[in-house]
């Protein structure tokens, strides 16, 4: 038994060894086969006040690193189901951007969306609704003593309440200090007031780790901190979103926040994430996703 055990030992541990080894550059040694380039339509719009952009692209190679290419000559226009309708204008780099009037805002909650872009005689097209979103009450800090695993730390938490009735999505966005926690790890999705559909959760304050998500726990250089400081301030988004955009972002996390190392053995190959956006000859392929979502905001500074 003795020696099986250790027949074993040494295996897994020269399997470690193995695989670490293996963590090389290898963008100088795979050849991918060629594939043609796909429009990617990123048009996620929203009714805060201000300018919204739907972004026209060109897909790339799993190695090409030079940066996004903008598709120019499109004709973008977002309609609604009362009729009125919203044109996009081109920009720089494939941006198209309707900017609104004095006043105005994007949508109206309640009322659904169709999205046409028209690129090279080809008419792509899809739709979403501006469903309802809750208010955000208030921002709290706390204090909690130093553990096993973190100093001593001033945590945020925000509060808002679930609408009755199944059926909501959120996407919460946090800003620390102006900038935008937009890591892949850091993608918060919400259905009703916590993590999953079916939850038991409707018409709920969001659950703990919900509102506790808007903590980030690293610095750039990866180092663990307190989330919060006297001084910092934090400000939160909740957008709300139809479920299939949920969905979609949730895919989006899985395959974007990759760990690497002896995991990746056992994670689901890479791949394209499925599209909302269908092209009119029911045959060229397209990506990204067309959502229109209601914010509500409140921002806080963390006064001692």
């Amino acid at each position: 038994m003795k020696n099986i055990f250790s027949i074993i030992l040494f295996s897994t541990l020269f399997s470690a060894l193995f695989l670490m080894s293996c963590e090389d550059d290898i963008s100088d040694e795979v050849r991918l086969s060629e594939s043609p380039d796909l429009v990617v339509i990123d048009a996620w719009i929203n009714n805060k006040p201000e300018p919204q952009t739907i972004n026209i692209l060109a897909s790339q190679t799993y190695f090409d690193n030079s940066g996004l290419v903008g598709l120019s000559g499109a004709e973008v226009v977002v309609a609604s189901t009362s009729g009125k309708q919203y044109v996009f204008e081109e920009g720089d780099n494939g941006a198209y951007t309707w900017t609104p009037a004095n006043g105005e805002s994007f949508g109206t909650i309640g009322e659904d969306y169709g999205l046409a872009v028209t690129y090279n005689g080809i008419t792509y097209a899809s739709g979403s609704s501006m469903n309802r979103v809750p208010p955000i009450d208030s921002i709290t800090f706390r204090f909690e003593e130093e553990s096993a695993f973190l100093e001593e730390s001033y945590f945020a938490e925000f509060w808002s309440r679930d609408p009755e009735g199944t059926g909501d999505s959120y996407w919460i966005k946090t800003w620390k200090n102006g900038n935008y926690l937009g890591n892949p790890d850091q993608i918060n999705i919400a259905f009703d007031a916590g993590f999953s559909q079916g939850g038991a959760v409707d018409g709920l304050i969001f659950i703990p780790p919900i509102r506790d998500s808007i903590n980030p726990f690293e610095d750039e250089d990866g180092v663990f901190l307190s989330p919060y400081a006297p001084g910092d301030s934090v400000y939160v988004e909740l957008h709300a979103i139809p479920n299939e955009a949920a969905f979609f972002l949730n895919e989006v996390r899985l395959q974007t926040d990759r760990p690497g190392g002896f995991g990746e053995l056992f994670a689901s190959p890479l791949s394209n994430v499925p599209t909302n956006i269908f092209a009119s000859d029911g045959e060229t392929e397209v990506l990204g996703f067309f959502t229109v979502s209601a914010v509500s905001a409140l921002g806080k500074r963390f006064e001692e």
